[in-house]
């Protein structure tokens, strides 16, 4: 620790000894700039039950912090030991979201950019698997002179490296951080830990822990009831840790007795209980969260100024246009994992933000491929105003999806294949247009004799399955007169991969010569990245995930324009 007083330029007391020093000035501040960081830390913990929220409500108060004029981002502390959720099911864990600097992350960082519309990257989340991945190569490096390793102090000094990472590059003004997992889990007790020594290190004026609990309601009774949050706070406490502001869900609003109660046996202010009543869209939990001064007494507690009531505008005509169409359409989803709606979350909140753009209602029919096929299709799709192809791994629920191509080309309905769509896209031409009856790819048949889909080059001496995809943003040029350059209205784009096989430029002439346009192409590996068919409407396939890119300010134009599409298709027939 130093202790300093600085006296006039120069000159500095220290054990009550007057000295001079040259330059102190600019010395003693290259010296504790480490150690004078503005940047506020926020905690989000969660308590009672999973699935409170604690993503949206973080998201929210930073919307609302950046409204203000704040420079804010959310980071992801993951309680799991994968080094990252890139190898695990859909269903298990929900859709893994991609950065542009190729993270393979939570889907909650999804959340993230489209409420504030800034990029997220590899530290805005962070795995229990990867902080001891790092510890252990630190070990065996012998950066630990010989010490034993252990949870303190070692990996709870690298969980506050990981936090503060975000904080000291001088971008942000406050950094919000997203605990995964419910206080009491064996899992989180090494983050909680980590967060209890940095409000000790940083001061409570620059740390703050929001702790998002449950506020059950018994029919039987009558009654909310609030001893779960009680003892939440309680299991929060017993782990060093006093929360500063509760934030509440519930079904029905809280009483200003019931929350007299919750401040007296929680420890908080009455100004900190926060209800988080259910809303009808995740998008109008940031104007709750305004009415009930979250964002307020936030700014209160870290000692920030406070700029007056943020301006929403922007975000409201979204919210209002999103809950105000002018008409409906309906889009088909074809996946295989439609049964978990967290599987295509980036998918669903664009054609939100898509049919806000156009004014419209966007309702997602989701269909599962396993249980379509030729007998079926016709009537499965029946009513459809468009359709978009999933995304997806291995070789279930394949034929089904090519299925839904081939009725989506031959019905003239306006079609959007992501990734694995825009391969099935190219199977289905394959074999109904050109002829080649066995194309298909070789992650589903390796012995195909037309690997229209192939891997990768760069793939095919890898071994490892964990973070070794194409990942990230990749430049993609656009073709004159096709349907990719007209919506983006310009020639060059930069959109985000997660793909290990791509289209086999073998038969791209053949294609082409038959009606499928290559409208776009990686630069760099001439890697096919876009599809067109020339007398359709709209049918395009992308190698690239768009929906990784849509937020509220910036609706995705694919799928602003395949929503128009589907408006101009419904308006028609």
């Amino acid at each position: 620790e130093i202790s300093l007083g600085l006296v006039g330029s120069e000159m500095c007391i220290r054990d009550r000894i007057w000295v001079k020093i040259p330059n102190f000035t600019s010395r003693i501040q290259t010296k504790l700039r480490p150690y004078m960081s503005t940047t506020k830390y926020i905690f989000v913990t969660g308590g009672v039950s999973s699935s409170l929220g604690k993503g949206i409500i973080a998201a929210s108060l930073a919307k609302l912090l950046q409204a203000r004029g704040y420079r804010v981002t959310i980071q992801k502390l993951d309680p799991y030991i994968n080094v990252d959720p890139g190898t695990l099911n859909p269903y298990e864990h929900g859709e893994c979201y991609v950065t542009d600097d190729g993270a393979e992350t939570d889907l909650d960082l999804g959340h993230y950019e489209r409420f504030l519309n800034v990029p997220t990257s590899q530290a805005n989340n962070v795995t229990t698997g990867r902080i001891y991945q790092s510890v252990i190569q630190k070990e065996r490096r012998g950066e630990f002179l010989g010490k034993t390793v252990q949870v303190v102090p070692h990996i709870t000094n690298e969980i506050k490296e990981r936090i503060q990472i975000l904080g000291k590059s001088g971008d942000f003004d406050i950094v919000i951080t997203e605990i995964g997992g419910t206080v009491g889990d064996i899992e989180s007790l090494p983050y909680i830990e980590s967060v209890r020594q940095l409000k000790w290190e940083l001061g409570n004026q620059n740390c703050l822990v929001i702790h998002l609990t449950l506020i059950p309601y018994l029919s039987a009774a009558g009654e909310l009831k609030t001893k779960p949050t009680q003892h939440s706070v309680k299991t929060l406490m017993e782990s060093g840790i006093q929360a500063d502001i509760l934030v509440c869900r519930t079904e029905h609003h809280l009483s200003e007795e019931l929350r007299h109660k919750l401040a007296l046996f929680c420890n908080v202010h009455k100004d900190a209980v926060i209800e988080s009543i259910d809303a009808s869209t995740i998008y109008d939990v940031p104007n709750l969260m305004l009415e009930e001064g979250l964002d307020k007494v936030t700014l209160q507690k870290l000692g920030l100024k406070d700029t007056g009531r943020p301006p929403l505008t922007a975000w409201n005509e979204f919210v209002k246009r999103h809950k105000n169409p002018k008409a409906n359409v309906t889009i088909g989803l074809i996946g295989k994992y439609v049964e978990l709606q967290d599987s295509y979350k980036s998918i669903l909140e664009s054609f939100i933000h898509a049919g806000a753009a156009n004014e419209v209602k966007v309702k997602v029919a989701s269909i599962h491929s396993e249980f379509l096929d030729a007998s079926n299709v016709a009537s499965q799709m029946k009513g459809l105003d468009a359709v978009l192809v999933a995304p997806g791994f291995g070789e279930r629920g394949i034929e089904g999806k090519i299925e839904a191509v081939r009725y989506a080309r031959e019905q003239k309905l306006p079609f959007l294949g992501i990734c694995l769509g825009m391969q099935m896209a190219v199977i289905e031409y394959s074999r109904n247009v050109l002829g080649l009856k066995d194309a298909n790819s070789t992650e589903m048949n390796e012995n195909t004799p037309f690997p229209v889909i192939d891997l990768m080059e760069a793939q095919k001496t890898i071994t490892e399955k964990g973070g070794t995809m194409r990942l990230g943003a990749w430049a993609c040029e656009l073709m004159d007169d096709s349907i990719v350059k007209d919506v983006y209205g310009a020639s060059d784009i930069q959109e985000r991969h997660r793909h290990r096989f791509e289209y086999n430029n073998g038969y791209r002439t053949q294609l082409e010569a038959a009606g499928l346009k290559t409208t776009g192409i990686n630069p760099q590996t001439n890697l096919v990245e876009i599809v067109e068919i020339e007398d359709h409407p709209w049918f395009v396939g992308v190698q690239y995930h768009p929906e990784y890119k849509s937020t509220v300010a910036n609706p995705h134009p694919l799928f602003v324009s395949l929503v128009a599409a589907a408006l101009n298709y419904s308006n028609t027939k």
